[in-house]
């Protein structure tokens, strides 16, 4: 196959590498497979252009995008429904969906993984067109997000302090959200705290990723803690990966819903896959089966 890689300069754990002798290590692992490379390395702020050009190039069968999940999501949605596959190599902080893949964390073996695998289907979702490849939420997450963006941190370490610094703040003050859920023809009335629409349903004893990435389901999740010890509990039960069994969320599947916001929503922000957006008053979500990666 034909691999093309674009990896951001100062893209996580990228950031950290000499990125010329990266590629050649790249280059010797998938060259050695019989496989033909070539590599593009780009600021942050052009990490989407050269995306968009390697998804229209028609010299590569294979995109290897490098970073965390909002960069893998915007790789994923330009790949989708094109003839070309998508490899993930995890250099963000948490790699959540690339954990579901099972796709190694470690970027050499990552490669020597795409060296010798193969092309698998697997499911993306989509919040009113926009692709995402693990999470969709409102609520506690999108805030903690804006909390933390407005700290200073200049490593992953620092980045993951001022993440549980900014998840104190909001466990301490959660938002309240109203709103109500369409889905297989009902609709619900909800007050929460927390949101998510995941791109498959979470598995079990483990960090919040798919357990199936080609299960073909939304997972809804609605967080009924609202005490600060249900919120507690709700907090823990999640690091644990005890979804199924956690009394303080309200667990749905289904192929799309349609989420209508009753509180004031400008006053919010929606995180597709970590990435902050503004909060639409109406939300359509749907699951795309069969992409590929």
């Amino acid at each position: 196959m034909r691999f093309m890689a674009v990896l951001n300069r100062k893209g996580g754990t990228l950031s950290t590498l000499d990125l010329d002798e990266f590629c050649a290590r790249i280059r010797q692992t998938l060259t050695a497979a019989g496989h033909d490379f070539d590599c593009k390395v780009v600021d942050g702020d052009q990490i989407v252009g050269a995306l968009e050009e390697a998804a229209k190039d028609t010299e590569h069968d294979v995109v290897i995008a490098a970073g965390g999940d909002g960069t893998i999501s915007a790789a994923a949605g330009l790949l989708m429904n094109s003839d070309k596959a998508l490899a993930v190599l995890p250099a963000g902080t948490m790699n959540l969906f690339a954990r579901s893949l099972q796709i190694p964390l470690d970027l050499d073996q990552a490669v020597e993984a795409f060296a010798h695998g193969h092309v698998e289907a697997v499911d993306i979702a989509s919040a009113n067109g926009r692709p995402f490849v693990h999470q969709y939420s409102i609520g506690m997450h999108p805030h903690a997000v804006e909390l933390r963006d407005k700290m200073q941190f200049n490593s992953k370490l620092g980045k993951r302090w001022a993440s549980a610094k900014a998840g104190m703040t909001t466990f301490l003050n959660p938002p309240q959200l109203r709103l109500e859920l369409v889905m297989k023809g009902k609709r619900i009335k909800a007050r929460t705290s927390s949101i998510s629409v995941t791109n498959n349903l979470y598995g079990e004893g483990h960090l919040p990723y798919a357990a199936d990435p080609a299960g073909g389901t939304l997972g809804i999740y609605i967080t009924r803690a609202r005490r600060r010890r249900d919120l507690f509990m709700f907090f823990l039960n999640m690091a644990r990966g005890r979804w199924r069994r956690s009394e303080q969320v309200e667990i749905h599947e289904c192929d799309s819903i349609t989420l209508h916001m009753l509180s004031h929503y400008k006053r919010f922000k929606c995180a597709i896959d970590g990435e902050l957006c503004p909060l639409e008053k109406k939300t359509v979500l749907k699951i795309h089966k069969g992409a590929t990666v």
